[in-house]
């Protein structure tokens, strides 16, 4: 026997669930909501949502149905659950949308949006040539489906959807557990300038394949944040930290911890995004796991701000490779600093920003598999500084069924200072593609610790006289205890006229026909050798 669930039986329940012990419940379906998807439960919802509001707090309640609505204005100390079998959809109907979203707050505490029912956007997508849309990110990837007289078909969202699926502004003790975001037409959840925020055991979907611009969670200028056991599919990023001016002064976007989450994008699978005016920092990311994405790690800094005192421990990353009209190529790391003016054609001289920083982040105990070079550039304005990898295995494939694939090496880094690579293994895998190259190049380094690093040239004949490993005027550096993979030509070869002070210790190169190369344009005290295990015994 089923015994209906009383609101004194409810709001004991709701008790022992979280906030809002010993205060009011608001039914949404005792304020007008029916549960059927037909029509709109928008006036319903606000009306509860209110009611709440005025009675000192407590919880509105979204028992099991259909509900469609519009944007619903959020309030201080409600807390929203939306039960398992309940449903809320974001309407197809623009009048209904005052804001920018479905749920929506600003200057508001002690908010929550909970419980084990859905949130869906109902986001549809079409596929249509690109025609006077223009993507500055993506001309890169425009260029080579040119080349290759390739359509540039695309997908693009249909016309009768609206908004984010959440967008909070300067709030303060924010909590989102529990819930399934589906299919948000634009972001999934927006936040700016939010304090003290718990996004913990949300799910997160919209398409791989079509979902443009359906980002998972995007930060912008939050702190203290905690994120975890998420699990986040979206189209387009999953994770994103921005530092931006839309709502507001750009605030640094700091203090924020990532743990025990699965993602998956077709752009990036993290973030710490382009979009960063002021800073972003202070952030630890362990124990995910990131499977199908077009990016797995992305630092870009495009609008002069700072990345600095980041952490990222404990990955499993598989990257593959996307239309062509998505952020990315395949691969798992991926770091790049420009100005605006860099990327965009028609970009004002007045609003340019001086070249941005990146600084003091450790990558450790990761394995990365990727189908595209892991490329990381500093600025020459602006070179990044204390980048380390330690314990890092690096897997790289080919995709025959892209069209097209940019690799040539397999990891390099320009522009950086205190660069440390400790323990990172690199390995090519089949398909083999033919532009491959060198597994580790080096370009513009002041400072370069690179200890126990196993790698070869790839293992096709047209690398063939590859170095594994190429420093080009890399200054002030240690090679010590690297191990040369089997069939290595050259292990390790220096060239560049600034090339300088560097040693080269206790490195077993047994496999490599020819160990080192050293480029007779160097100076002469340029390369210290010593110590190498060059021949077997």
């Amino acid at each position: 026997m089923i015994v209906p669930l009383t609101a004194a039986l409810l709001s004991a329940s709701l008790s022992l669930a979280g906030p809002g012990s010993g205060q009011a419940v608001f039914n949404i379906r005792d304020f007008g909501a029916t549960g059927l998807k037909a029509g709109s439960a928008q006036a319903a919802i606000q009306k509860a949502v209110d009611a709440c509001a005025a009675a000192g707090g407590g919880t509105v309640y979204v028992p099991p149905g259909e509900y469609s609505s519009g944007t619903i204005f959020l309030r201080s100390r409600v807390r929203f659950l939306v039960e398992s079998g309940a449903t809320v959809y974001s309407i197809k109907d623009k009048a209904a949308f005052p804001k920018d979203a479905l749920f929506y707050g600003e200057d508001l505490t002690g908010i929550s949006l909970e419980g084990r029912g859905m949130i869906d956007g109902q986001g549809v997508y079409e596929y249509r040539l690109k025609g006077n849309h223009e993507d500055d990110f993506i001309y890169p990837n425009q260029v080579e489906m040119e080349k290759r007289n390739l359509p540039l078909t695309r997908s693009f969202p249909k016309a009768d959807q609206f908004g984010k699926l959440v967008l909070l502004l300067r709030c303060t003790d924010v909590r989102i557990t529990g819930l399934s975001f589906l299919d948000s037409p634009s972001w999934t959840m927006h936040l700016y300038g939010c304090v003290r925020t718990v996004i913990d055991g949300v799910y997160i979907k919209s398409s791989l394949k079509d979902g443009v611009w359906a980002d998972g969670i995007d930060p912008d200028g939050c702190r203290d944040m905690r994120i975890s056991n998420c699990t986040i599919s979206t189209g387009d990023d999953a994770l994103v930290f921005y530092s931006m001016n839309w709502f507001g002064p750009a605030l640094p976007c700091e203090n924020i911890t990532v743990t025990n989450c699965r993602l998956s994008s077709a752009s990036s699978a993290i973030k710490f995004c382009d979009g960063n005016m002021n800073a972003v920092r202070n952030v630890t990311i362990s124990n995910c796991v990131i499977t199908e994405s077009n990016r797995g790690l992305a630092f870009m800094n495009f609008d002069g701000g700072v990345v600095e005192n980041v952490v990222i421990s404990g990955l499993t990353i598989d990257c593959v490779r996307y239309d062509w009209f998505w952020w990315g190529d395949g691969e798992p790391f991926h770091f790049n600093i420009k100005q605006r003016k860099q990327i965009h054609k028609n970009w004002k001289k007045e609003d340019d920003r001086p070249a941005g920083v990146i600084r003091n982040i450790i990558l450790r105990d990761i394995i990365a598999r990727g189908r595209g070079a892991s490329v990381c550039l500093g600025h020459p304005d602006s070179w990044m500084d204390g980048i380390t990898l330690n314990n890092v295995r690096l897997i790289v494939a080919h995709d025959p069924a892209s069209p097209y694939d940019k690799t040539v090496d397999a990891l390099s880094f320009r522009w950086v200072r205190n660069l440390k690579l400790r323990n990172v293994e690199i390995v090519w895998e089949a398909p083999f593609f033919e532009a491959w190259r060198s597994a580790l190049r080096l370009r513009d380094i002041e400072g370069l610790d690179l200890d126990g690093l196993a790698a070869g040239r790839a293992p096709i004949a047209s690398a063939a006289g590859s170095p594994a490993v190429v420093l080009a005027d890399v200054r002030d550096a240690i090679i010590r205890d690297g191990r040369s993979r089997p069939g290595t030509e050259t292990y390790l070869a220096v060239e560049g006229p600034a090339s300088g002070g560097i040693v080269i210790l206790g490195n077993d190169v047994r496999n490599a026909a020819k160990p080192f190369w050293l480029a007779p344009s160097l100076k002469p005290d340029a390369v210290r050798i010593l110590g190498n295990i060059e021949k077997r015994p």
